[in-house]
Parts: C-alpha cells; sequence; structure tokens
C-alpha cells in the first residue's frame, strides 16, 4: 500500500469551505448605534434574571468596531467562508417602513474586508434578534405580518448585499427561538430539581398556541425565499439552517437505520419535513388535541419554496433508536448516566452524528448540498501561564467529528462545506459569558484576541483540506 494512502484517505473534496460562524447578537455589541433599533434580546438581557449573572450583549466582542481585526484572526486560521448574521433592527430599526443606511453600511464594510481577505461571506438573515417594534406590534411570531415584514427585509438586504453575497440562509434554527422563546424548556438538573430555561421573548405559550408560532416561522422562511429570489441578482443561492434533531441507530444494520431515519422525519415534522416536504404529517397535525395550526394549501407551497441547499446545525444526538415492531416501528434507547459529555450539560458527546446527520438528509429528503451551518463545543478555556489556551478537548472534538463527516463525503454525501461555531468566545445567549465556543479566546473585560490551540488545528486542517 503506498505510504500516503491513509493520510489521502482522510482528505475532502475539492472545493469544500473551512468557514467559522457567528451571530449578531452574540458578537457585535454598538448595541443602540447607528439608529439601530432594540431586539428582543436587548430587552430580554437587560430584565434581571434571564441571563445568568445579569450579562447582556451591549458590547459582546465589540466585533462592530474590531471586525478589521477578527477577519485577519479568520484568514490566520486560514478560513475561506464566513458565516455571520445581519441584525434585522440595524436596517429596520421598527421592523419595516425606510430602511437605516449606517446600519447597512456596517455589513457593507464587513463583507469588503471578508473578501478582500480571500473569505466568502454567508450571510444568515435571522438568528433570533428580532425588532422589538414587531414584538410589541404583533406578538412577534404570533402573527403572520412578521413573517411578511421578515420577507420584506430579507428581499430588501440582498438587493443591496447581493452583487458580493451569493449565499443567504434565512432563519437559523427554528426550533430554537420558537420553543425557547415561545414556550421554554423545562429540564432535569442535579438533585432532580427541574428548572425552566427560557429565551426571547420569554413568552409561555400552550401547544396548541405554539404550533401557529412554529407556522409563522417556517412561513416567514418561504416568503424570504421568494423574496430574495425576487430582489437578489440571478445566482444568488439560499436555504436555511436548522438544528436537526438527529436519530442515531444503535447499529449500523438497515432495520437501525431505518428506525433511525423514520424517527429523525417524524421528530423534525414541526420544521424540517414541512420545509423539505411542503406538508405537515398527519401525526403533527393531531398532536396537542389536534388543535392548529392554521394554514393554506398556498402556505404550504410557499413554505417548501425550491432551495439551493441545505445547512444543518450538528452537535449531539436527539436520541439513540432500534426497530421496534410496534407503531411507530421504533424504540428510544436511553442515553447512559455516565456517557460522555462536552463543555455544555446539555452536550453528550458522539462524533458519529456528524456522520448520520448529513446521510440522513440526503436518504430522507434527497438533499444535494449540504453546509454543516454549525458544530463545535464549549470548554473550560482558560489562559495559562505561557499565554496559551489549551483547549485539548476542543481538539479531541474536532478530529473526532470532522472524521465522521469526512466519512459521510467519502461515502457521496453532498456535503459542500463546514461553519465551525463559533469564531470566538461570545455572548452564549441565557449562559452570558460563562460559555465558551470559540477557536479564539476573549477577554471580557479587555477584549484581548487569543487563539486557542483549536485554532491551530483548524489552520492545519483547513490549510490541507484534510482530518490532520
Amino acid at each position: 500500500m503506498n505510504a500516503a494512502a491513509p493520510s489521502s484517505s482522510r482528505t475532502f473534496p475539492d472545493g469544500f469551505r473551512w468557514g467559522v460562524a457567528t451571530s449578531s447578537y452574540q458578537v457585535e455589541g454598538a448595541w443602540d448605534e447607528d439608529g439601530k433599533g432594540p431586539s428582543i434580546w436587548d430587552t430580554y438581557a437587560h430584565t434581571p434574571g434571564n441571563v445568568k449573572n445579569d450579562d447582556n450583549a451591549d458590547v459582546a466582542n465589540d466585533h462592530y468596531h474590531r471586525y478589521v481585526e477578527d477577519v485577519a484572526l479568520m484568514k490566520d486560521l486560514n478560513a475561506n467562508a464566513y458565516r455571520f448574521s445581519v441584525a434585522w433592527p440595524r436596517i429596520f430599526p421598527e421592523g419595516g417602513g425606510k430602511p437605516n443606511r449606517p446600519g447597512l453600511d456596517f455589513y457593507d464594510r464587513l463583507v469588503d474586508e471578508l473578501l478582500g481577505a480571500g473569505i466568502e461571506p454567508f450571510a444568515t438573515l435571522y438568528h433570533w434578534d428580532l425588532p422589538q417594534a414587531l414584538q410589541d406590534r404583533y406578538g412577534g411570531w404570533q402573527r403572520k405580518e412578521t413573517a411578511q415584514a421578515f420577507a420584506d427585509y430579507a428581499g430588501y438586504v440582498a438587493e443591496q448585499l447581493g452583487d458580493r453575497v451569493k449565499h443567504y440562509f434565512t432563519i437559523n434554527e427554528f426550533a430554537s427561538f420558537v420553543e425557547g422563546g415561545y414556550q421554554g424548556l423545562d429540564v432535569q438538573v442535579g438533585g432532580g430539581r427541574t428548572v425552566h430555561l427560557g429565551a426571547a421573548p420569554g413568552l409561555r405559550l400552550s401547544d396548541a398556541d405554539l404550533k401557529q408560532v412554529r407556522h409563522h416561522a417556517v412561513l416567514g422562511h418561504g416568503l424570504a425565499v421568494q423574496a430574495i429570489r425576487a430582489r437578489g441578482p440571478a445566482g444568488t443561492k439560499v436555504g436555511f439552517a436548522e438544528n436537526i434533531r438527529v436519530g442515531v441507530p444503535v447499529l449500523d444494520t438497515p432495520e437501525h437505520v431505518k428506525a433511525a431515519e423514520t424517527a429523525t422525519r417524524d421528530r423534525n415534522a414541526g420544521f424540517m419535513t414541512v420545509l423539505l416536504e411542503g406538508r405537515y404529517t398527519e401525526e403533527y397535525l393531531a398532536s396537542a388535541g389536534g388543535r392548529t395550526p392554521t394554514f393554506t394549501d398556498e402556505e404550504l407551497q410557499v413554505i417548501a419554496s425550491p432551495l439551493d441547499f441545505v445547512g444543518i446545525n450538528v452537535y449531539k444526538p436527539g436520541w439513540y433508536l432500534e426497530p421496534s415492531d410496534e407503531p411507530p416501528g421504533y424504540r428510544d434507547i436511553p442515553v447512559n448516566a455516565s456517557h460522555p459529555k462536552m463543555g455544555a450539560s446539555w452536550h453528550v458527546l458522539d462524533p458519529e452524528v456528524m456522520y448520520w446527520a448529513p446521510r440522513h438528509m440526503r436518504s430522507i429528503w434527497g438533499a444535494e448540498s449540504i453546509f454543516i451551518t454549525e458544530n463545535g463545543s464549549a470548554a473550560s478555556d482558560a489562559v495559562a501561564d505561557d499565554g496559551r489556551v489549551y483547549d485539548s478537548d476542543r481538539v479531541m472534538f474536532l478530529r473526532a467529528c470532522l472524521a465522521q463527516l469526512q466519512r459521510a463525503t467519502a461515502e457521496g454525501v453532498p456535503v459542500h462545506g463546514y461553519f465551525h461555531w463559533s469564531a470566538q468566545d461570545n455572548f452564549e445567549w441565557g449562559d452570558g459569558y460563562g460559555t465558551r465556543f470559540g477557536l479564539v479566546h476573549v477577554d471580557f473585560d479587555t477584549l484581548e484576541r487569543t487563539p486557542k490551540l483549536s485554532a491551530e488545528w483548524f489552520r492545519a486542517a483547513a490549510r490541507a483540506n484534510r482530518v490532520v
């Protein structure tokens, strides 16, 4: 055997994007500068008790003022793509109406800086920072008017940036902002206690009302796809970025794989399944006593507007599955109490999810172009006496996950890029600044940036286009 064969077998396809990702609220800061209106996360984080240590993102990483430095850091990582989000209330402080030109100017400068560094911009249009004005006016995504306002905003951004930004993700993680913001989650913690985890806008709707919010969110996506195609230049590409709930088969046998695929389709019914199939499953419609959502056939056609790619955020398995002779044809296998976890308490470790998630996207829905829009891990990052950050656990995580992703591409699964979450430590929603996901360490007192050991791994892997 040729001595080079083991290395070449770990190589990704030509043209593979090695990217990093952030979101506007988590890194930009400048929360009320240059005409920006308040977002629901500004309001939520300014309310005592909602965020750990009462942290907020008024300054965050100050990326709004330090984007030149941050782009230089990305270039040093050999990243050739950057997924960022546009802050809707920077563009339309009232959610619609007259655009705020200084807000758009920031993204003009950022895009130009990226292109000058040889980094391809990928824009996300909604990463949860809804203009507060729309929450006040319509109850946010509780009303269809917000979906239409989102489409108007999306079309405007594609029109203004489309000469340089060719890829748009409409909405990031439908399930996260809908379930977290409009109902919240009850999670068991140590000592048998249950805590309620919420997110902006911090509502607790009924199951039936929540289904209607889900529908308005996917409708907003479909309307935005149509607006981007209508107003963006020819060749503009559009998709979504969803945190797929992945069923992992206990055994890699046809029966177990079929059980995992069936569960994955069923348990993504409120978002992924309707987005890609244009219909709600009968089981989903029967849930919550059969009440809601109210929709039309025309809306379902809009929701399923053809896409150029799909983005999936992949962190952990949703469930382990085995086949069952009883409906629905699969059975959950509980995750053992001693199962290894990463730095965040919710982050069950299984690198194979990076194989099964894109494989399911192809086998269930026939996806022809897939991006891993988020993958990463929290770690107990600290600056050592010699000034370095030795996040060996994140290096282990990256090597293991990327090996499984490479396995998928070697089998012909059409994954065209990987975006690591995140480019640098940032405001981590309800956890504030205590949970770090970045390849670059940020001292939130001085805002000094320090690339970690994982940044060295990413730099080498991106340069070689393979697992190193």
